[in-house]
């Protein structure tokens, strides 16, 4: 590794631990031509090698920050964590990658994320579905609304305004 203060290549392991909850390794590492030290995080390559098809056909490579902006944009100023979020595409990500090796339907990834958020927040979930499923008037909203209020509850993971996640977190808003 080559050090950030010296440029040389010349150096050892002083620590390493897991960090990240165990999807990295961090390592504190020491020159030992100019005697710093400096840390390096080893991770498992996060871009899986995974092709959105898009409806029109069009190609693009899976990006989970994408979707992760897509679930943020939903959930604006709703009781929904960023961590609630990031399980919610970790739970897709799964089915995703069980079902498909290269290619995957964008309309099975907005199926898989939509189902995961539906289960966490109504409002939420409207949002999300009014842009993934291009709903082509007001009517098709009124009507998966109505849906979603006329399915049995109580819905599992929805939760008072103001209540804690089940990480002990009060949600973002």
């Amino acid at each position: 590794m080559q050090c950030p203060f010296c440029g040389t290549d010349h150096d050892k392991v002083v620590d390493s631990r897991s960090s990240e909850g165990g999807r990295a390794v961090r390592r504190r590492r020491e020159c030992l031509d100019c005697r710093r030290r400096f840390t390096t995080y080893e991770r498992v390559e996060d871009t899986p090698r995974l092709t959105v098809v898009k409806r029109d056909g069009t190609r693009v490579p899976y990006d989970r920050a994408k979707v992760l902006a897509g679930l943020r944009k939903a959930c604006y100023k709703r009781p929904v964590s960023d961590r609630r979020l990031r399980k919610i595409i970790e739970a897709a990500e799964e089915a995703i990658f069980r079902r498909f090796e290269k290619e995957v339907p964008s309309t099975y990834i907005g199926d898989a994320i939509s189902e995961g958020l539906r289960g966490v927040d109504k409002v939420a979930y409207i949002r999300f579905a009014s842009v993934y499923r291009q709903f082509q008037d007001v009517g098709e909203i009124i009507d998966e609304a109505q849906e979603l209020r006329d399915a049995p509850g109580p819905w599992p993971g929805q939760r008072d305004l103001f209540a804690e996640d089940d990480e002990g977190e009060t949600p973002t808003r």
